[in-house]
C-alpha cells in the first residue's frame, strides 16, 4: 500500500472512530516528535491526551450550554463582606459538590437582593465544572413549562428529561402564587427528585408562608417534607447588593461633583 493511501485510509478510520483531535493533530504531532526525536509511544500518548483533553472540553460546553444559566456567577465574585449573615464555610464547602453525591439539598433564603440567585448559580456552576448535569429555572417559568408540557401531552417526557439530571436549581420560589394545577405539577418535580437529584431553591419567604404560594397547606406540607429532609440551610439577611450598589454610586457622583 502507497504512502498516500495508508494516510487516507488512516484518516477514514480516524473519522468512523470519531476522534477529530487526532485527525486534526496527527501530522502535526508527527512532525514535532520527530524534531524532538520523541518515540512512537510518546507521539501516541500525546495524540490520546489531546483528544481526552478536547473531548472533556466538548463536553463541559455542553453541560454549561444544557445548565441554561441566566448568567454566569463564580464564588470569586460574590461579596461576602457585604453579606455576614452567609455561612461563607459552608457555602465553600458546598462548592466542592459532595451533597449532590449525597443526593443532598440547598435551601437560600433571604430578602431580595441579598445575594441568593448569584450564590445558587455559583454553586451549580461549579458542579458544572465538575461533571454534574445541571439545569437551571426560575420557578415561574419552570410551572409554566410544566403547564404547558402537560396541553401538549409531554409531561412524561419533560419529567424524564429532569429524573437524568443530578442537580436542579429553582429560582426566586415566592414571588408569584400558582394555580393549584401548577403547585401540583412543582410537588411533583420535588417529589421525584427526592433522594434522587439534588434541589437548590432559593426564595424570601420564611417556610410558613409558602402555602401563600403553593395554596394548600396539606400539599406545602408534603412539599417541605420531602425538601428539608437531608438540606443544607442558607440565610441571607442583610441588606439588598442592589441597594448598597446604589448608595455607593450616589456617595461616588457627589463626591466627584465636590472635587
Amino acid at each position: 500500500m502507497s504512502g498516500a493511501s495508508s494516510k487516507v485510509l488512516l484518516e477514514h478510520y480516524l473519522k468512523t472512530l470519531k476522534l477529530p483531535s487526532i485527525l486534526r493533530e496527527h501530522r502535526k504531532m508527527a512532525a514535532v516528535c520527530q524534531a524532538e526525536g520523541a518515540d512512537y509511544s510518546t507521539y501516541l500518548l500525546r495524540l490520546i491526551e489531546q483528544e481526552i483533553h478536547d473531548r472533556e472540553q466538548r463536553a463541559a460546553e455542553r453541560r454549561l450550554k444544557s445548565a441554561r444559566f441566566p448568567v454566569v456567577k463564580t464564588l470569586d465574585s460574590f461579596r461576602f463582606e457585604d453579606q455576614p449573615s452567609i455561612n461563607q464555610p459552608l457555602v465553600r464547602e458546598l462548592a466542592h459538590g459532595e451533597f449532590i453525591k449525597e443526593r443532598e439539598n440547598v435551601l437560600l433564603i433571604g430578602n431580595s437582593g441579598t445575594g441568593k440567585t448569584h450564590l445558587a448559580t455559583a454553586l451549580s456552576f461549579a458542579a458544572c465544572q465538575m461533571g454534574f448535569r445541571i439545569r437551571f429555572f426560575g420557578v415561574t417559568g419552570l410551572v409554566t413549562q410544566l403547564l404547558e408540557r402537560r396541553e401538549e401531552r409531554q409531561l412524561e417526557r419533560f419529567f424524564k428529561q429532569l429524573d437524568r439530571l443530578d442537580l436542579l436549581v429553582l429560582d426566586e420560589l415566592g414571588y408569584v402564587p400558582f394555580s393549584k394545577m401548577g403547585s401540583e405539577l412543582l410537588f411533583e418535580v420535588v417529589s421525584r427528585a427526592y433522594e434522587r437529584t439534588s434541589l437548590i431553591v432559593t426564595t424570601n419567604l420564611p417556610f410558613e408562608s409558602w402555602t401563600e404560594v403553593l395554596g394548600s397547606q396539606r400539599l406545602t406540607g408534603a412539599l417541605l417534607d420531602r425538601l428539608t429532609h437531608r438540606v443544607h440551610i442558607l440565610e441571607a439577611n442583610g441588606e439588598s447588593f442592589r441597594l448598597q450598589d446604589s448608595i455607593r454610586r450616589r456617595k461616588q457622583r457627589q463626591s466627584k461633583k465636590k472635587s
